[in-house]
């Protein structure tokens, strides 16, 4: 009988024991899962607070962006107007054009949608009959020609559409890939290959063959020339 007594007493000895070491781990898990809690809450709200002023940064970036007339593919009346739109932004794309020539008309169809969707880059055209001074300090020949203008300097250029693959129907997407060779504008896509021209035919990114436009020093793409 005595045995027996022994026996449960050190039974209910370790009975106890368990407990107490398993509520001290639970508390001690308790502890470390409100630690862990309130280590994420504070880390949440610091994201938060980054957040909330990273889109308040790029808010007023926009804003500011909008006010020296990005967001729209405008004609500036003059060379003079030039220098002052490169001035006042980083990256300015400026369509050196004619009105008789066939080819920037095509390109007027595709720059306005691109200077909604790449707010960080001005999109304007001059017209070259406009701006003698400024067409041969560029040293530009061919109409249409883009002229990619970073920092104030003139960083690259789109000659017709020789790099656009020697075809009027290029895409929009195209003409975007291109000038995000240049860095001109943030292009998410992949610079090491031109986008798919799609179902369109005759796509062939070589050099184009020119035509001279009567009495002037340019050469033109249009056939209408």
């Amino acid at each position: 009988m005595a045995a027996n007594q022994s026996v449960d007493l050190i039974t209910k000895v370790l009975e106890t024991q368990l407990l107490q070491s398993a509520k001290i781990m639970e508390e001690q898990l308790d502890t470390e899962i409100e630690k862990l809690e309130q280590i994420d809450e504070e880390d949440l709200e610091r994201l938060h607070e980054r957040r909330l002023a990273a889109l308040k940064k790029a808010q007023q970036q926009k804003q500011e962006w909008l006010s020296k007339g990005h967001g729209e593919y405008r004609e500036i009346p003059s060379e003079k107007d030039f220098f002052q739109e490169v001035k006042d932004s980083k990256n300015v794309v400026c369509h050196f054009h004619r009105e008789s020539t066939f080819r920037c008309k095509i390109i007027d169809k595709h720059l306005p949608i691109l200077a909604k969707k790449h707010l960080e880059t001005k999109f304007i055209k001059l017209n070259v009959e406009k701006a003698p001074f400024l067409t041969e300090r560029l040293r530009i020949k061919v109409i249409p020609t883009l002229a990619l203008v970073k920092d104030g300097k003139t960083k690259d250029y789109i000659v017709g559409f020789t790099d656009l693959g020697n075809t009027d129907e290029f895409t929009t997407d195209v003409l975007e890939w291109r000038l995000g060779c240049s860095g001109i504008i943030n292009y998410s896509g992949n610079l090491m290959e031109p986008p798919s021209q799609g179902t369109k035919s005759g796509a062939k990114f070589t050099k184009l063959d020119k035509k001279t436009i009567r009495g002037k020093g340019y050469d033109s793409d249009s056939d209408e020339d």
